[in-house]
C-alpha cells in the first residue's frame, strides 16, 4: 500500500466486509484463508481508487501564497545557445592550442587540468617528481595565455581592418 495508514483503512474496510459476509463463509476453507483473500482484495480496491499520477496545472499557483504560477518558477538550467557557441569556440581553440605544446607540457596540462588527476597521480603517471608536474603545469600555461592573447590580438587587428574598409 505504500504507507501503514492506507493498510490499516484497507485492513479495516476487509474486516466490516468479512463481517457483513460472514453468512457467505461456507467452511470448506480455514477463516484465516478467507479473510487473507478479503484483506487481499481490498487492498487491491484502494491501490485501483488511488490516483495513478498527480496532475499539476503549470499554469497555475499550488497555494494562495505563491505569487507566481509553477510554470515560473521552473528555471531552464541549459546553456544559452550563446554560451554553447562561446564554449564551443574556446574548446576548439584551447584543443588547438595543447595541440601546440611540447609533449611533456602537453602531457602534464592534460593530466592535471583536462583529466583533474591530482599532482601526485600525474607524476606517477609521467613518471616524474611532484615538482617536475608543478613547474611543466605552469609553464604550460604561461604558453596558452601567450598563444590566446596571440590569437586575441590577430583577431583585433582583423577587425580593425576590415572596419577601417568598410569606412573606406
Amino acid at each position: 500500500m505504500g504507507n501503514a495508514a492506507d493498510a490499516e483503512d484497507a485492513v479495516q474496510d476487509a474486516l466490516l466486509s468479512a463481517y457483513r459476509h460472514l453468512d457467505q463463509f461456507k467452511g470448506q476453507a480455514q477463516m484465516s484463508t478467507w479473510l487473507t483473500a478479503i484483506v487481499t482484495n481490498s487492498a487491491r480496491m484502494h491501490l485501483r481508487k488511488r490516483p495513478r499520477q498527480i496532475h499539476v496545472s503549470l499554469d497555475e499557483k499550488l497555494t494562495d501564497e505563491q505569487e507566481y504560477p509553477v510554470s515560473e518558477r521552473l528555471a531552464d538550467v541549459r546553456p544559452s545557445p550563446e554560451d554553447e557557441c562561446r564554449k564551443s569556440e574556446l574548446g576548439t581553440c584551447l584543443a588547438q592550442f595543447v595541440e601546440q605544446l611540447s609533449p611533456p607540457l602537453r602531457k602534464a596540462f592534460q593530466l592535471r587540468a583536462l583529466d583533474g588527476l591530482s599532482t601526485s597521480e600525474a607524476a606517477r603517471i609521467l613518471g616524474v617528481p611532484d615538482g617536475t608536474v608543478k613547474a611543466q603545469l605552469a609553464r604550460a600555461r604561461t604558453k596558452l595565455r601567450q598563444f590566446m592573447r596571440h590569437r586575441l590580438n590577430a583577431q583585433h587587428r582583423s577587425a580593425q581592418l576590415r572596419t577601417g574598409l568598410q569606412e573606406a
